[in-house]
């Protein structure tokens, strides 16, 4: 992990989460602004699967348990798309609620998996 990347990611996620959660408890119905918050999170996500891959060959290798991250990013990357179907099938208030739930839970997933790579002893 990039640490610098890891921040963004993180501010970006809880960003639109807070979006999604205040539009959702106001009444709206996903819209193309509360699902391209969303969209914008799982991309950050994809970028950091191939950083993750990237990393260990140039020397960033993680000092917790590989595999305790790889689980926490997989399931980071499933998260936003998961959502978004829902959103999609039932669009109502609670729709765009769960999309704001869902960046939130991908942003404290991304600062668990920050811990793992650089904060842990071997």
């Amino acid at each position: 992990m990039i640490e610098w990347f890891a921040w963004v990611q993180l501010a970006v996620a809880v960003t639109a989460g807070l979006l999604c959660l205040v539009l959702g408890f106001a009444g709206r119905v996903p819209s193309d602004l509360t699902l391209g918050a969303l969209a914008v999170v799982e991309l950050l996500i994809l970028v950091q699967i191939v950083i993750a891959i990237a990393a260990p060959a140039f020397g960033n290798s993680p000092t917790g348990s590989a595999l305790e991250f790889w689980v926490y990013l997989v399931s980071a990357a499933l998260l936003p798309p998961a959502a978004a179907f829902w959103a999609l099938l039932e669009r109502n208030r609670w729709s765009t609620v769960v999309l704001g739930v869902a960046a939130l839970s991908v942003g404290v997933m991304v600062y668990r998996m920050l811990q793992i790579w650089t904060v842990q002893s071997v």
